[in-house]
């Protein structure tokens, strides 16, 4: 592989693309100036917080504004709050859209976890996040307070958030009792009931008594995977609800019957109550003009007494969506630099011997049976990761579809055993038959033994709680695929004498070494140019759930430790996607569709099914699974992306070591520079 006039292009493409999305992208985060975007952090009590503050250009000491802080769901961080930072502080709002601790740059100090369970972990922060950002920004001379010292600060919180504003609002109103001042003037928060905040004492009985007389307000959308159920539904959280005439709900406005959606209630302690119902999902809830119309709408009725400075613009009028599709086509070229920069590296002479030579296209199946035969593979690769994914993510090894699995990898590596002796009978490529039944037994056996056993049970150890199921699903994806692969093998090409290099795979110690270099040195120059962006613009690259974002080094040791599973996945992934893509037939763009196909046909077909029967029915295929499907919404970008990596490079390379390591590292680092990391 040589360095080609056609990387250089493509590298400088990349970055006029990734500035022509960025500079946009921080204009409109900014609100076409209206407010400057800094990110800040402070330490409390509880450890350190961070998040990015949104200053509209008249807030200072001598002309405070009303205050509102906005908090992402778990597994998220600041920036996913993005619409209602840039629609609230370009109206003259001072904003702070907070990371909690242990998400995003903010630190929990560890010693604040009692135990390592999930709830150890998952309990403590979002209980005191919200509270000790109101802390902090009451103190801040910008923020307007009124006569008698009481805070106008607004809180709002998605998912989690809204457990935390919960929170803070129920513990604002205790310390009023001690203090005679409430530093929280209102609250509203989207995709969160009293679910878990009653584990904490704070049911909707208690909130209600702890109002205080604010304004509060919620949205429950209708097709919240979570919350918003009435105690009489059946098992499974993923349906349709109706928020209003649940017992919580009129508990929180005070009705003593079926309430009203999208109307306003007066309370006995003097304050006034809301509740939303977009026809929206819980992660939709952050990625739409109707709620953040909702949160507009809102705080003008919240702060109607403080509204001098803010301007009136209508909640209809939002420019944060273009600032998300300016941030995706910075995606597109961040996408095209890590291509660029792995393709000059690997092209330059110190990493010549990485390489391999081109691999020949493959003829491609012929006859009615053969492509019929090759139909059922392939069709049957993209199926398996969907038709397992909801019990390896929620049933776990002790599931009874999971033990299917286990019983498969058991019988194909029996098979292999036979397979094995016969092929001393083989007239021809013996050697070949030994390899390819040694593989089935091997990979049978890894399946068996992966599917049986969940390495990612303790905490301590594996410390993003919410990757753990991803985890698991994911390597026992690679060992079925595995699997697959070696059958196919022994059974269709071990007669044609095909050799792992024809699979793109070349154990040489010397390659794969100076793969793992290129592919370090390529994620950290991305990497660098991402923080550049960040530095300097205050954006990153994202779309939705799905985002390259800047993280702290604190969590590199918890990347070592996902590491390992993620490269088994995508060696075997590239390995897939070499031998099935790697034909005549399957040069230019319809190789790179097959390649996602692969990758992320599973997780396509899942999610299909999933919110198709959701949104025709009013009842998901699956009804229990909740935030598995939602993580899922992020996987298919994911795979699609290292699909277009490994096709790419394996092609300039001859092999599958880059591709793959590139890939393990790169979507390691940003899977947990987007979740909850413990313990740093």
């Amino acid at each position: 592989m040589k360095s080609s006039k056609k990387s250089w292009v493509v590298l400088i493409l990349a970055i006029l693309i990734i500035l022509g999305g960025s500079i946009p992208a921080s204009m409109l985060n900014s609100g076409l100036g209206a407010t400057k975007v800094d990110r800040i952090s402070f330490e409390t009590e509880n450890g350190t917080l961070s998040g990015l503050l949104y200053m509209p250009n008249d807030a200072s000491e001598t002309n405070p504004k009303p205050t509102i802080i906005v908090t992402h769901g778990y597994l998220n961080s600041a920036e996913m709050q993005d619409a209602n930072a840039i629609e609230l502080s370009r109206r003259g709002y001072v904003v702070l859209a907070l990371d909690q601790y242990d998400h995003g740059h903010s630190d929990y100090k560890n010693e604040k976890y009692s135990d390592t369970s999930f709830f150890g972990i998952w309990l403590p922060f979002w209980q005191h996040s919200m509270h000790d950002a109101v802390a902090y920004m009451y103190d801040q001379p910008y923020v307007l307070k009124d006569s008698k010292g009481n805070g106008i600060i607004g809180v709002t919180g998605h998912s989690m958030g809204g457990f935390g504003s919960t929170m803070a609002l129920a513990m604002d109103e205790q310390e009023f009792l001690t203090t005679g001042k409430r530093k929280i003037y209102c609250g509203l928060t989207e995709g969160s009931d009293f679910q878990y905040t009653s584990l904490l004492g704070i049911t909707a009985a208690v909130a209600d008594q702890l109002g205080g007389g604010r304004i509060m307000g919620k949205v429950a959308a209708q097709y919240d995977e979570f919350f918003f159920s009435a105690p009489t539904d059946p098992s499974g959280s993923v349906r349709h609800k109706d928020y209003v005439s649940t017992p919580d709900g009129m508990t929180f406005l005070q009705q003593t019957e079926a309430a009203k959606a999208n109307t306003w209630y007066n309370t006995s302690d003097g304050g006034r109550r809301i509740i939303y119902e977009p026809a929206e999902t819980h992660p939709w809830n952050h990625f739409s003009t109707t709620t953040t119309a909702y949160a507009i709408e809102f705080y003008t009725e919240a702060f109607k007494d403080y509204q001098k400075g803010i301007a009136q613009i209508p909640a209809t009028d939002q420019i944060w969506l273009y600032k998300e599709l300016a941030e995706c086509f910075a995606l597109i070229g961040f996408i095209m630099l890590i291509i660029a920069v792995a393709s000059l590296l690997l092209g330059s002479k110190l990493f010549a011997k990485a390489n391999s030579e081109a691999l020949e296209p493959q003829p491609s199946v012929t006859g009615a049976g053969g492509k019929f035969g090759m139909f059922a593979i392939l069709f049957g690769l993209i199926v398996i990761p969907a038709a397992f994914f909801n019990p390896l993510m929620d049933g776990g090894a002790d599931s009874a579809a999971v033990k299917i699995l286990f019983f498969a990898g058991c019988a194909f590596g029996f098979a292999g055993i036979i397979g094995f002796f016969t092929s001393f009978g083989a007239a021809e490529n013996k050697k070949s038959h030994f390899l390819g039944s040694l593989l089935v037994i091997l990979s049978g056996a890894a399946l068996a033994y992966v599917s049986k056993h969940s390495f990612y049970t303790d905490n301590a150890y594996f410390t993003a709680p919410g990757v753990n199921s991803i985890a698991y699903w994911t390597i026992v994806c690679a060992a079925v695929s595995l699997l697959a692969t070696s059958v196919i093998y022994l059974a269709k090409n071990a007669d044609k004498g095909l050799k792992a290099k024809d699979y793109g795979f070349t154990f040489n110690p010397v390659k794969i070494i100076l793969s793992l270099i290129a592919a370090i040195l390529t994620v950290a120059i991305s990497y660098g140019v991402l923080f550049l962006v960040d530095m300097f613009l205050k954006v990153d690259f994202r779309i939705w759930t799905f985002a390259f974002k800047t993280f702290d080094f604190t969590i590199l040791p918890a990347v070592l430790r996902y590491l390992p599973t993620f490269l088994a996945f995508y060696i075997v992934s590239t390995i897939s996607i070499t031998i099935n893509t790697n034909t005549e037939k399957m040069k230019g763009f319809a190789g790179y569709l097959l390649a996602i196909a692969l990758n992320a046909g599973g997780p396509i077909l899942w999610l299909a099914l999933q919110y198709g029967t959701l949104f025709t029915t009013g009842v998901a295929a699956y009804p229990g699974s909740a935030l598995s499907g939602i993580v899922l919404v992020a996987m298919v970008p994911t795979l699609s992306i290292a699909a277009i990596i490994s096709r790419n490079l394996y092609k300039k390379t001859g092999n599958i070591w880059a591709p793959a390591f590139i890939n393990a590292i790169l979507m390691t680092i940003m899977t947990l520079a987007n979740t909850m990391v413990a313990f740093k």
